[in-house]
């Protein structure tokens, strides 16, 4: 204990009159605000090549005199805006509402009493009570401690944790590693150390996501391919014509139909509808990088205690060096091994093998003596193994002084010959084989003056604890359906090897080998890459060689989930490529260092989260294939008519292509993104490193948009053979689009099965999308000012048939070659 006049009993806390009263004045313990988000949204969507083009289209529109173009340009950029705003500020509004989800609470003392409030609801006098695992709410003065240490990297960058003593300052956001603490608040708000950062943070932009790199990329060259198509078609118009605007409206037309918009729309609606999908299943998702990631994991690294097993950790036997062994539940005797065992716990213990080890003192030995004793030193849970010791002065002046843990440290200590020592090592194993916990005990002899040192006391071995700590009952499906999923789980414990084994056997994962802490301290980076691919089980590993094994396995090309709960889960956690935290029970630390938070700790939610993480990969996939394919068709009918005399010289205008877009947008977002695929592809790992489009599929995707141009070209060429005049020519192309457009969306749902094959999944938004496109399609047919402002003629059953034709004709032969292909499997 550090030496202070202040005891505990002595710290009361604020009253309530004296909470509210600080409030009043100071305010709430809040951070500064952020950006306006409708602000910063509105900012990002004007800055983007679809709504300058749509503004300089409106404005020629108006230069040239021809307002109901113009108003409808406007109109159509009003949507355009909209619905990026809206989607974004949604979006962003999301991410808010989870980080609030885990804004973290403050343990105080008021009135005397402890309260566990919102951080935000901490006031200026506050006291704090501060433990391991704990985030700093505010800035606060030590008034008490107990080997109180603390991590600081947010503040100075230094990874190695700061020992804390009274009349010291501990700031905002920093965390406890180790020991407790009271402390009085001495800042909050704007007044902390934390908040000078504030402004740093927010001028400090998000690392953007691979994929999210990969579309702009592919948006920012197809934005060049855009800006040469018009500077190329503006001249050769103007050339044409002598008339400079016309040229104009013409080189807009064909920069507005290269630009592919729909794609980061999509990359959005996708991350966020898959974010929301997750949250429904109880899993909470911190960035969108975790839902892109999540299909890609390769390897999964999870924790023995909590994850695999129920953390009930109940006292089955009791090895005693003096009476014998103990069955619990048949042969329940007291004994110097679990009166030392509780002695060495704390006194309100909240580890499940001390509650266990409560429990049955209580029920054989009766009253807890600590309640009258003073403990006048505690040497705290330390070391590799690690153990602890308390020293008591009972009230008859007696000194008792007990200690427990892992069975090699306690030997370590024990006045005891080699051959006792392994005799012990051997009944431990014994029972660590068969998956029971173990820990060890002993007593040690009174002395005169307090220790500095645990070396100054003599101790002599008690005997052993034996906890068992039951597999959860879903743990085996679901470590077969990881490995179904093609998922390699590997378990990293600091249990003993044979435990981890035993516990590693009856869950289904491998359990040849076994690789130990020591083994990979021991071990080169290079080896450590080798072995950690052949070896499922790592045990005895201290915290920080967690971090090792992650690396190592990232370094292998494997994308890494891991799961974690405690403080020194926090570097692996965030150095994962998916840190999974546990919602219940993970600290603070290991949910702000995670990507994924399980909000009821149930480990089936992960395998739903990497099927929802593939099933976004896949159907993004698909949305972005059907893009560029239906785009290639737009852009030529825009240039064909250069080369094509017979075609009407402007086909489509910036309307036309603008109204196309608004029609494809709900298309590919929705419709793809509600999709489920394939049973065989979701059981496949998502190549994190593949193209956006992938050879072998962008010849197939460049195949489908030419063959729909075709059919566009064979409508128009059919009218023109008829002589029905260049607005029917151009209804007729435009409505085999349309057809076309349900066609490549119906026939892209799968790449295996076929429409009429009865093995697609049930998806309700085709129906609605189909249903919009028909609406639209009848609105045109009816409508003649709508025909009018189109440039397009009455429709009529011989303009429909062609169209729907053609489209059929420029599209079924994919059904056809997947039809075939599956044949020939």
């Amino acid at each position: 204990m550090s030496s202070n006049h202040t005891t505990a009993a002595e710290i009361k806390g604020l009253s309530d009159e004296e909470v509210l009263k600080q409030r009043t004045l100071h305010g709430k313990n809040t951070l500064p605000k952020g950006k306006n988000l409708f602000i910063s949204n509105l900012l990002e969507t004007v800055t983007e090549p679809m709504f300058i083009l749509l503004c300089c289209t409106s404005i020629l529109y108006f230069i040239l005199g021809e307002s109901t173009e113009a108003f409808t340009m406007l109109v159509a950029l009003s949507l355009v805006a909209g619905i990026d705003v809206l989607q974004n500020f949604r979006s962003q509004k999301a991410i808010s509402a989870l980080n609030r989800i885990h804004e973290g609470n403050a343990k105080v003392l008021r009135d005397g009493k402890l309260q566990v409030i919102s951080g935000e609801d901490v006031v200026l006098g506050d006291i704090l009570v501060c433990e391991e695992g704990t985030i700093i709410p505010a800035d606060a003065e030590l008034l008490l401690s107990n080997d109180f240490s603390i991590n600081e990297s947010i503040l100075t960058g230094e990874s190695v944790s700061v020992e804390k003593t009274s009349s010291e300052i501990i700031y905002q956001g920093t965390q406890v590693v180790r020991g407790y603490s009271y402390a009085k608040v001495i800042a909050i708000g704007n007044e902390t150390s934390l908040s000078g950062i504030g402004s740093l943070i927010e001028n400090t932009g998000k690392e953007k996501t691979p994929l999210q790199l990969k579309v702009n990329r592919f948006v920012r060259n197809m934005f060049l391919a855009g800006l040469i198509a018009f500077l190329f078609v503006w001249g050769y118009q103007w050339y044409l014509s002598k008339d400079l605007l016309h040229g104009l409206l013409h080189g807009l037309t064909i920069a507005m139909s290269v630009i592919p918009e729909e794609i980061p729309v999509a990359l959005s609606t996708f991350m966020a509808l898959g974010a929301y999908r997750l949250l429904k299943r109880g899993i909470i998702a911190r960035s969108p990088k975790t839902v892109e990631t999540l299909g890609s994991a390769t390897v999964i690294c999870v924790d023995k205690t909590g994850t695999l097993t129920q953390n009930l950790m109940s006292l089955q036997y009791v090895l005693d060096a003096q009476i014998g062994d103990s069955e619990l539940a048949n042969n329940p005797l007291p004994s110097d091994t679990l009166v030392y065992g509780m002695w060495a716990s704390e006194v309100e213990p909240f580890d499940p093998m001390e509650q266990s080890i409560h429990r049955w003192y209580a029920q054989l030995c009766g009253t807890d003596l600590r309640k009258d004793a003073l403990m006048i030193q505690e040497f705290p849970l330390a070391g590799s193994p690690p153990s602890m010791t308390h020293i008591f002065k009972s009230s008859e002046d007696e000194q008792i002084i007990a200690c427990k843990g892992a069975l090699e440290a306690v030997l370590e200590k024990c006045d005891a010959d080699e051959a006792i020592r392994d005799q012990w090592r051997e009944r431990a194993t014994v029972y660590a084989r068969k998956g029971y916990r173990v820990l060890g005990v002993a007593k040690g002899e009174s002395i005169k003056n307090i220790p500095l040192a645990l070396s100054d006391i003599t101790f002599t071995f008690c005997g052993l604890l034996v906890f068992q700590d039951p597999i959860s009952p879903d743990i085996p499906r679901v470590i077969q359906n990881f490995q179904e999923a093609g998922i390699h789980v590997k378990m990293i414990t600091g249990d003993y090897p044979e435990t981890a084994t035993a516990i590693a056997a009856a869950c289904g994962i491998p359990s040849e080998s076994v690789l130990t802490g020591d083994e990979v301290l021991s071990m080169s980076d290079e080896v450590l890459k080798t072995k950690v691919s052949d070896v499922s089980i790592f045990a005895r590993i201290k915290p920080e060689l967690k971090l090792r094994i992650v690396t190592a396995l990232q370094a292998n090309g494997e994308i890494v989930a891991m799961t974690g709960d405690g403080v020194n889960d926090g570097p692996a956690l965030k150095a994962a490529h998916i840190g999974i935290a546990m919602g219940k029970r993970g600290t603070d630390v290991a949910k702000s260092a995670a990507g994924l938070i399980l909000s009821n700790d149930e480990m089936d939610r992960m395998v739903d989260a990497i099927y929802l993480g593939r099933r976004i990969n896949l159907n993004l996939s698909r949305a972005i294939r059907y893009i560029v394919a239906i785009h290639i068709p737009i852009i030529l009918l825009v240039i064909l008519p250069l080369f094509m005399h017979w075609m009407p010289d402007t086909l489509f205008s910036p309307i036309h292509v603008i109204l196309l877009e608004l029609i494809m947008g709900p298309t590919c977002s929705l419709v793809f993104e509600n999709e489920t695929p394939d049973h065989g592809e979701m059981h496949v790992p998502i190549s994190i490193s593949k193209a956006l489009i992938p050879k072998k599929q962008l010849f197939g995707t460049l195949l489908q948009g030419l063959s729909l141009t075709f059919a566009c070209t064979l409508s128009a060429f059919l009218l023109h053979y008829c002589e029905l005049g260049e607005e029917s020519m151009r209804t007729a192309v435009f409505f085999t689009l349309i057809f076309g457009n349900v066609f490549l969306t119906l026939y892209n749902r799968s790449d295996a099965f076929t429409i009429l094959s009865g093995k697609l999944s049930r998806n309700a938004m085709v129906y609605w999308i189909i249903g919009i496109t028909g609406s639209i399609m009848l609105l045109i047919a009816t409508f003649e000012s709508l025909q009018k402002l189109l440039g397009m003629s009455a429709v009529n059953l011989q303009i429909l048939l062609i169209s729907l034709i053609s489209a059929t004709m420029g599209t079924i032969w994919i059904d056809f070659r997947k039809f075939m292909l599956t044949r020939k499997k």
